[in-house]
């Protein structure tokens, strides 16, 4: 019986990638401003200052990654001076701009009626904060209350104890091969793959089910769920 779904958010229920993008724009814009060196700065070196320091610090929060990297960025023409608020404006313009696949908001529509929602993420990106307000009936999110990040076993105990039913009866909604579906299956969830970009599965133990859009997923819930119901 499946009583409950539960989403990961950026990249699944989140388009955060035009969202970055225009938060690094406008630091890259106030760089400028501040600083005649910054004109030979780009976005793309922005953009790769996040790896450069992600390997470190993964298991950081998100905030935290991301100042990182932004004090590295600002170090290209020595502002770090101003990391205060460039780390502010690039915050607030991220979240100004982030907000839900087109997709989605039909999609949780048709299955509030059916399920119990959760909402559960190793990022910063608040459902409040991202237009996904009041959509879920519980939020969780890592390095709140000493929640480690996925994959974490102890951050699907969190999604299992948060829900209030037999993880067996939950299933995980994302799109990250290893947080989303490895994962969750290890810990005794079920999983679906939002695989939007049609990306080949990796080898090892495969979803539940995949999906190429949430437009999809009502219907391979309810499989599931005949699935279950007859085993």
């Amino acid at each position: 019986m499946l009583t409950t779904v539960v989403f990961d958010a950026d990249e699944t229920l989140l388009d955060l990638r035009p969202a970055v993008t225009g938060g690094l724009v406008a630091v890259l814009d106030e760089m400028r401003r501040h600083a005649p060196a910054a004109a030979g700065v780009t976005l793309a070196e922005l953009e790769s200052d996040w790896g450069a320091v992600f390997g470190e610090l993964s298991a950081a929060p998100v905030t935290e990654i991301r100042r990182a990297a932004l004090a590295r960025s600002l170090a290209r023409a020595a502002l770090v001076h101003h990391l205060d608020e460039i780390t502010d404006l690039f915050f607030a313009q991220r979240f100004a701009l982030t907000r839900p696949f087109p997709d989605v908001p039909p999609a949780l529509a048709t299955l509030r009626g059916r399920y119990t929602l959760g909402f559960a993420t190793n990022g910063n990106s608040r459902a409040e904060r991202c237009g996904l307000a009041g959509e879920f009936t519980f939020e969780l999110y890592a390095h709140e209350n000493g929640l480690p990040k996925k994959p974490a076993p102890e951050f699907y105990a969190a999604v299992v104890a948060a829900a209030g039913v037999p993880a067996g009866h939950i299933v995980y909604v994302g799109d990250s091969w290893e947080h989303d579906v490895v994962a969750p299956r290890r810990a005794g969830l079920r999983s679906v793959w939002l695989n939007r970009l049609g990306l080949p599965r990796p080898p090892g133990c495969p979803p539940d089910a995949e999906v190429a859009s949430m437009a999809e997923l009502p219907a391979a819930l309810a499989d599931l769920g005949a699935v279950a119901v007859g085993e």
